[in-house]
């Protein structure tokens, strides 16, 4: 049973975590050969000020305002 954690900036809605999911889940019939009921996600919501990439806050970098604040609408 394949248990999948999946970390995402919040913001993102219903409908896309449900096609994400079914997408995922889909990929690992096909790979892993796992039924799929069998396959777990967990999505955890983590905001911009808990989360650095190279070492800056995505809440501070500026190559990332655009998609930071449009999660944030």
């Amino acid at each position: 049973m394949p248990n999948i954690t999946v970390e995402l900036l919040k913001g993102r809605t219903i409908d896309q975590r449900r096609a994400f999911a079914a997408a995922v889940a889909e990929s690992a019939v096909e790979i892993l050969g796992a039924r799929s009921q069998d396959v777990r996600m967990v999505f955890t919501e983590i905001t911009a000020d808990t989360v650095a990439n190279g070492g800056v806050l995505a809440s501070e970098d500026q190559s990332r305002a655009g998609v930071v604040a449009a999660l944030d609408s």
